[in-house]
């Protein structure tokens, strides 16, 4: 990658402090066609200005805020966007699990995994070298058109096994794990990004 700006921006308000509060509102110049809007719903208009803009994007990538709103990644997936998606522990998946198709936590899903599933792979430079963990993934059962897929990403720290994190991954379907896991790093960019937009 060449580097990584912020490109636009939308005003979160929460509901009960801001939205619901006119006094508030009116202190701060808020014009009354500025609605509640989640913070997944924001992103999915950024994301969409963006896109139709024609700017070239490979990836988007998100916490388990965005990643377990399920419009967000439906409407992904509608552009055939890729996507590498946080998700909690509980977010339930389409899955085989023992034989039979269901929705799963991904914490269930991820205990399955055998063994020979997990590579150690980087995740991209940090502040101390290749931030190196121990990935695997999973196909789940959606609808398939080729050439696209869906996974669920697990990232296992090497110093403590129990610390997991778990992604929901729509991408083409010749991607790698080694793809996925370097994509799935890219997320600190943003929070790089939030941190030197804080200081200015």
């Amino acid at each position: 990658s060449k580097g990584h700006a912020l490109i636009d921006r939308e005003l979160y308000l929460p509901r009960k402090e801001w939205c619901e509060n006119s006094d508030r509102r009116a202190e701060a110049s808020i014009p009354e066609k500025v609605a509640f809007a989640t913070k997944p719903a924001l992103a999915g208009r950024m994301i969409e200005r963006a896109l139709d803009a024609g700017l070239p994007c490979a990836w988007v990538l998100g916490d388990e805020v965005y990643g377990s709103d399920r419009r967000l990644r439906i409407a992904l997936e509608q552009r055939e966007q890729p996507f590498v998606l946080a998700i909690r522990s509980n977010e339930k998946l389409w899955a085989v699990l023992d034989g039979h198709l269901g929705q799963h936590a991904a914490s269930r899903l991820a205990a399955r995994l055998p063994a020979q599933a997990w590579r150690r792979l980087s995740a991209g430079a940090g502040s101390k070298g290749e931030r190196v963990y121990d990935w695997a993934r999973l196909r789940l059962t959606r609808l398939q058109r080729h050439p696209w897929d869906h996974w669920l990403l697990v990232r296992r720290s090497r110093k403590d096994p129990k610390d997991l994190a778990y992604y929901v991954v729509f991408g083409p379907d010749q991607t790698s794990l080694a793809t996925l896991a370097r994509v799935a790093g890219r997320r600190w960019a943003i929070e790089e990004c939030f941190e030197v937009a804080k200081q200015e």
